[in-house]
């Protein structure tokens, strides 16, 4: 019976894991399994570490991720910054608000701002939603990517107080045009310029050399509509923090931003254009984001903190129930395997196989970011999952492989273990990872091929090892290991 609820115990932190971060090490399994589950979620809800990567070794080798104006160079990096990362839930709420708040570099021709971006929501994006949401309208990437440069208090332009409704914030369904247009209206006057460069002031942002070097919010009160709006029934003078102060008092907003994070971090939800014809899987766990939202002062730690604490999160039916995102899938077989040494090409790689099963990191798709779910999964799309992960997991010296190796050799000292044995302790260690039994029998046949394996002796322990290796590279390529 111990060692049932041990084996639950550690089911259950592993899944806090992979949903709040990228996964775990066997190591790092184990030093959860030892704090427990509270103890592991408020680490990852307060970070103290505050870690950083040595860019400027990496820029020394690699000029363009000094620069950062190309999306290739902008990715790597901010591959580097996924795989090294202390602070795992920090770094995935990045990707989440960079999912729900897509931004592209391909429109802006450059990368940095967006890399600026998730520098801002390292910052803000586990805070309060109205703090967020005003950087967000503030954001020069942002603010040109939605055109709000071009919004001026004689000829407004739409798209921003749009998105901010539609997409942002409420969802279609609880606005109507009016309120767009008034939205619009309230961000009149909100732009980008330059800084000062040898005491000229360049406000031509397409123009360069100077165009994209280092745009900053400025608020221009002459371009600002002064008269009366009305927005979402509240009137007066309003500008944009006005704005973004009434869309955080409706209900639709928190019920919004909670199916985005049941949909991210619990289950696959359908397509976010289909959110006002089909309901929530689960309305009560909706209803409970909603109401800490509101008690919390619009905290999304908070919010958060429910999700993760919650019975619906918690329950075995929860486990392995979302298709992991290809930045799921690649950073989390990237530290498990070790990580990525600091400089390496292989960053630059990662980045474009990600792109390659259909996340772009930093170059979403559109303004609705990606859907995820089944969508991530295609034909060519899980060639490329199971090259890299085979490829990734290779390698016996890398320090996570070497990891697990030295883990089946300490629990068999100096016995042996059967083909069945090696696979069914690989798959505890890799998750645990439950399979379907044809999974499970499949992995088994192709264990046979090396026999009982055992480290008495160097040749025994150079069979032992190709063998684990050969096992836990076929794992990684199985349908489970797709799921988190």
């Amino acid at each position: 019976m111990t060692l049932t609820r041990s084996r639950q115990d550690v089911a259950l932190i592993a899944h806090l894991l992979r949903r709040a971060g990228f996964g775990a090490t066997p190591y790092e399994l184990d030093e959860a399994v030892e704090v427990g589950y509270d103890a592991t979620l408020e680490r990852l809800l307060n970070p103290v570490d505050d870690y950083e990567l040595p860019t400027d070794l990496i820029r020394r080798y690699f000029v363009d991720q000094s620069d950062l104006r190309n999306q290739q160079a902008c990715a790597a990096l901010w591959m580097y910054q996924l795989v090294h990362t202390r602070a795992p839930l920090r770094e995935k709420m990045c990707l989440f608000w960079h999912r729900v708040f897509a931004t592209g570099a391909s429109k802006l021709i450059q990368g940095r701002v967006v890399v600026n971006q998730i520098d801002m929501f390292r910052k803000y994006g586990m805070g309060r939603f109205d703090e967020l949401l005003l950087q967000l309208s503030k954001d020069p990437a942002m603010m040109m990517w939605l055109d709000n440069q071009d919004n001026h208090a004689h000829s407004i332009n739409e798209n921003y107080g749009r998105e901010i409704l539609e997409l942002f914030a409420m969802g279609v369904g609880n606005y109507t045009e009016d309120d767009i247009k008034e939205c619009a209206r309230a961000f009149t006057g909100w732009r980008v310029v330059n800084p000062d460069y040898m005491s000229i002031k360049m406000r031509n942002n397409t123009a360069r050399p100077y165009g994209y070097i280092s745009w900053q919010f400025e608020y221009d009160d002459d371009d600002h509509d002064h008269d009366d709006k009305m927005l979402l029934g509240e009137s007066g003078d309003l500008n944009g923090e006005d704005a973004v102060d009434i869309i955080c008092r409706q209900e639709a907003t928190p019920r919004f931003i909670a199916r985005h994070l049941y949909h991210f971090f619990v289950a696959d939800e359908p397509g976010v254009p289909r959110w006002p014809h089909v309901g929530p899987q689960d309305p009560d766990a909706i209803q409970a984001m909603v109401d800490t939202y509101f008690e919390s002062g619009y905290s999304i730690t908070e919010m958060l903190r429910t999700l993760f604490t919650s019975e619906f999160f918690k329950d075995e039916s929860a486990r392995f129930a979302r298709i992991k995102s290809p930045a799921e899938m690649v950073v989390g077989s990237l530290r498990l395997a070790g990580g990525l040494e600091v400089p390496s090409q292989e960053a630059y790689a990662a980045a474009a196989t990600c792109a390659n099963m259909g996340q772009a990191l930093l170059n979403p798709p559109s303004v609705e970011g990606w859907q995820g779910g089944e969508e991530w999964i295609n034909t060519g799309a899980y060639v490329q999952r199971v090259n890299f992960a085979s490829a990734t997991l290779d390698d016996p010296n890398k320090p996570g492989v070497r990891s697990i190796i030295d883990r089946v050799e300490s629990s068999l000292g100096t016995g042996e273990v059967t083909p069945e044995g090696l696979v069914d302790h690989l798959l505890e260690i890799l998750g645990p990872i439950d399979t379907l039994d044809s999974t499970r029998q499949g992995l088994i046949n192709y264990a046979l091929r090396f026999g009982d394996i055992s480290f008495t002796d160097d040749a025994a322990a150079e069979k032992a090892e190709k063998a684990i290796v050969s096992v836990i590279q076929l794992i990684v390529v199985t349908q489970e290991y797709q799921t988190i």
